[in-house]
Parts: C-alpha cells; sequence; structure tokens
C-alpha cells in the first residue's frame, strides 16, 4: 500500500485510513469508534454502497463523520504493528 491521507487529516504510511460509521447489526462497542479502513476500499463503498471491513474486523457502510468519534483501540494496535 501506499502512501495516503486519512479522514483527520494525517498522514498515514500504512496505506489506511480512518472512518467510524454506525451499523445496527453489529455487536458490541465498535459502533462508538472511529476505525482503520483502506483508503481505496472507503471509495469503492461510497460509489457501490458495498461495506468495508476495518482492521479490527467491523463491517459497516461508511456514513459518518470519522472525526467526532475516538479511534478503535484494536485498529489502532493492529495499525501499530503495521509500521
Amino acid at each position: 500500500m501506499g502512501f495516503l491521507d486519512d479522514l483527520r487529516g494525517k498522514s498515514s504510511k500504512s496505506g489506511v485510513l480512518e472512518d467510524e460509521k454506525l451499523v445496527p447489526n453489529d455487536e458490541g462497542d465498535h459502533e462508538r469508534f472511529s476505525h482503520y479502513v483502506d483508503k481505496n476500499k472507503i471509495t469503492e463503498s461510497a460509489v457501490t454502497g458495498r461495506p468495508v471491513r476495518a482492521l479490527c474486523g467491523k463491517k459497516w457502510i461508511p456514513n459518518r463523520d470519522p472525526q467526532k468519534f475516538p479511534i478503535c483501540p484494536t485498529c489502532k494496535e493492529i495499525h501499530a504493528r503495521l509500521k
């Protein structure tokens, strides 16, 4: 993956960016966080309406502002290991 900018305006060399969306059928606290997702997958989802999968495994259709939520601790940990 190449250099990408995440939705918070920070650079990300891992090729993932943060995004958070709610999915009513998802269990747990995942809907309370912004999640890391490949930027290309978010663009694809915007065009096709298909759900994306975060590093932590959460699936949803992006539609909310990720800046309003804290970063998912699981995604953050996985992202740190990818660097």
